[in-house]
């Protein structure tokens, strides 16, 4: 029952976060009034769980992008967390630190040992960076997104080439216009 729990919740959570989205909705006095689409809830929905706002704006292909990113990142610094370890204890056992340790790497001498254990913490780093980066990224891509929801992106929009009097003379030039 406590493994089907987090399940449902997320299952609730996703429900009413889609539910009415952009819809009109009537009032208590019978009017229908749109619902907005919410940057800043879309960011928030991102913030406390990554890929929430991209599934409450409908983008449900991005979901697969933002976990995807942030579990092999997040793997990646596990897995160079776990190297590190590793040389730093076996660097301790050789140094006499650690004396109920073991030596795991008896190919390698203790200088060898320290590079990698600094590659290993440097790689662990970059990694912790760059799923922040994505973490912040997937929050930024939510709020624009929403944002552009309501863009109108349709065939009312033109730009052509058109000639131009200046001072009685025709002169090329470029016209953009809008119509609402």
């Amino acid at each position: 029952m406590l493994r089907v729990l987090p399940f449902l919740l997320l299952s609730f959570f996703f429900s009413r976060v889609s539910a009415n989205g952009g819809q009109a909705v009537p009032d208590t006095a019978g009017h229908s009034k749109v619902k907005t689409h919410s940057p800043k809830l879309a960011g928030t929905l991102s913030a406390v769980l990554p890929g929430a706002g991209q599934v409450y704006n409908k983008k449900y292909w991005k979901l697969g992008l933002v976990w995807g990113g942030l579990g092999g990142l997040g793997y990646l610094v596990s897995k160079n967390h776990q190297s590190y370890s590793n040389y730093r204890n076996v660097i301790r056992f050789r140094t006499g630190s650690n004396p109920g340790g073991s030596d795991l790497f008896p190919d390698y001498s203790t200088e060898q040992l320290i590079v990698l254990q600094d590659q290993s913490r440097r790689n662990r780093d970059l990694f912790i960076i760059g799923s922040t980066l994505v973490y912040m990224l997937q929050i930024v891509d939510a709020i624009v997104d929403a944002h552009l929801k309501t863009f109108d992106v349709s065939d009312d929009l033109s730009f052509a080439p058109v000639l131009i009097p200046v001072n009685g003379q025709n002169s090329a030039g470029l016209s953009l216009s809008f119509r609402f």
